[in-house]
């Protein structure tokens, strides 16, 4: 790994999962992440840190980092912007006692949305915890660099070029 793909910083965090009771045949429990811990605790994953009754608990999964690259500022940035910051959390199906485990917590909005590309995954924006928004915009503040955007120029096509390419490969 080059050194500018290693993170500037790693903000560690804890990772709260609720469990809700399925009003489904195919299923008994639909999981999702519900929130980020600043710091995350010293607590064994999957401890219950709260039976809410009605089939809802909620759970500390575990720990992870969020993990800051200078590359990624302007995403940052955009996310503080939006007046709701968020920090993606990503559950990845798992074998064993739980059926998840956590995977990653990111503050970058396009990170967070190729996640959800592995379909088995679940992945929920939370609301970012104060502590860690003003950690990010120490960071944006230090390591973002304006780009100028570059548009690229694309070449006129050669309606001739196309037409001999096709003729000499035997396909008419």
């Amino acid at each position: 790994m080059s050194p500018a793909a290693l993170p500037l910083v790693r903000i560690p965090v804890g990772i709260v999962v609720g469990r809700y009771k399925a009003d489904s045949p195919w299923t008994d429990f639909v999981w999702r992440a519900v929130a980020v811990l600043p710091d995350g605790p010293d607590t064994k994953s999957w401890t219950v840190l709260r039976d809410e009754g009605g089939g809802t608990t909620l759970f500390y999964a575990g720990s992870t980092t969020v993990d800051l690259y200078s590359s990624e500022t302007a995403r940052y940035r955009d996310n503080l912007a939006t007046g709701r910051p968020s920090i993606w959390i990503v559950l990845s199906p798992a074998e064993g006692t739980w059926p998840y485990s956590v995977t990653a917590a990111t503050a970058d909005p396009a990170e967070g949305e190729a996640f959800t590309e592995a379909g088995a995954n679940l992945v929920e924006a939370v609301p970012m915890p104060e502590v860690l928004r003003e950690r990010i915009e120490s960071f944006v503040a230090e390591y973002h660099v304006e780009r100028e955007f570059f548009k690229r120029t694309r070449r006129q096509a050669d309606p001739e070029a196309l037409a001999r390419r096709q003729h000499e490969g035997g396909h008419e």
